[in-house]
């Protein structure tokens, strides 16, 4: 078998490229080392400076200096669908008696912490809070909607062991909005911000281009890798439980998807649905709130739609009739 040369025969320039080769390794490998140090300096430092109230949260609870009755809270379903002013009517109260301060990727630690620091106002309110799976699924790991409030409880080695290579942008996000909501906090931005338009509700206008719109929902990112049995289950759903006691009422709100989708054709969307109203209502049982779980609204067509997580201008009015309808229950 042919060999390479031996080194007392390779010439000054092959040494010069074994040794520039093996320069470039431990240079890259010494890199890697000090790469993965200071990243893990960096959470270690915003797990402490880490405030669990959110700045996109922060900044909606001026809302809350007019003593609400009716606080509806969460993810972004909350966020673009209900309308506080026409809920408001529909309780026979003035304005400012129904607010909206939900936030896109919301989670109930985050409420937890504005109730906790707005308790005077959060005692004789009814709390609204919506979920979404991603929420409880410890398979979506993704950046854009991994619950930052669990993050810190998870301690470094865990949160590097869990995200990296693939999943660093989550590491790199929870990071910067560690610090961002430690400012925020800082400079009172829950009290000084000026008071959000429309009492919080943000409206869709324009809907999602027909080849956009996911194929099915048990396929669903937010439904990846499905494991409601991990530290996000068991942190948020404890937060769901402990609003009980900072509040007159507390419901969770589970919302419908766009009506073109069909439980009944979707078996893997259908037992993983029934998985979380089920963890929610056993839940709710044992800590006091109730749950609704909305599979369907009547008169919420498919085209009041924008995505199929999401209503347009058009569905705002006939979600939140419906869903202030079944409060009142």
């Amino acid at each position: 078998m042919a060999q390479g040369p031996s080194k007392a025969e390779r010439s000054p320039l092959q040494r010069m490229q074994v040794f520039s080769a093996r320069w470039i390794a431990a240079s890259m490998a010494l890199a890697g080392v000090a790469w993965l140090v200071v990243l893990a300096g960096l959470l270690a430092v915003a797990n402490r400076v880490h405030d669990d109230i959110p700045v996109s949260l922060a900044i909606k609870l001026p809302l809350l200096s007019s003593h609400p009755e009716l606080i509806f809270g969460g993810e972004s379903r909350t966020e673009y669908q209900v309308d506080p002013r026409l809920a408001a009517q529909l309780i026979g109260k003035p304005e400012g008696a129904a607010v909206n301060i939900a936030y896109d990727a919301g989670e109930p630690l985050a409420l937890l912490a504005a109730m906790r620091r707005e308790s005077d106002v959060f005692r004789s309110a009814h709390v609204v809070v919506s979920v979404a799976p991603f929420i409880f699924n410890e398979g979506v790991r993704s950046a854009a909607v991994y619950p930052q409030d669990v993050l810190p409880r998870l301690g470094v080695f865990t949160q590097m062991a869990s995200f990296l290579p693939m999943r660093v942008g989550t590491l790199i996000r929870f990071i910067r909005e560690a610090f961002a909501s430690r400012l925020a906090s800082e400079q009172n931005v829950a009290d000084t911000a000026p008071q959000p338009a429309a009492f919080g509700v943000n409206i869709i206008d324009r809907n999602q281009p027909e080849n956009q719109w996911a194929a099915d929902i048990g396929s669903h990112p937010h439904y990846a890798n499905w494991n409601i049995a991990g530290p996000k289950a068991r942190l948020e759903v404890g937060a769901l439980c402990d609003m009980v006691k900072l509040s007159r009422k507390v419901t969770v709100v589970i919302p419908p998807w766009a009506p073109r989708y069909d439980r009944s054709r979707d078996v893997s969307w259908k037992e993983k649905e029934d998985q979380v109203a089920a963890l929610l209502i056993d839940a709710g049982r044992a800590c006091g709130f109730d749950v609704l779980n909305i599979a369907a609204i009547p008169g919420l067509e498919q085209g009041n739609y924008a995505d199929e997580m999401h209503v347009n201008a058009s569905g705002v009015p006939i979600y939140t009739r419906y869903l202030v309808s079944q409060l009142k229950r």
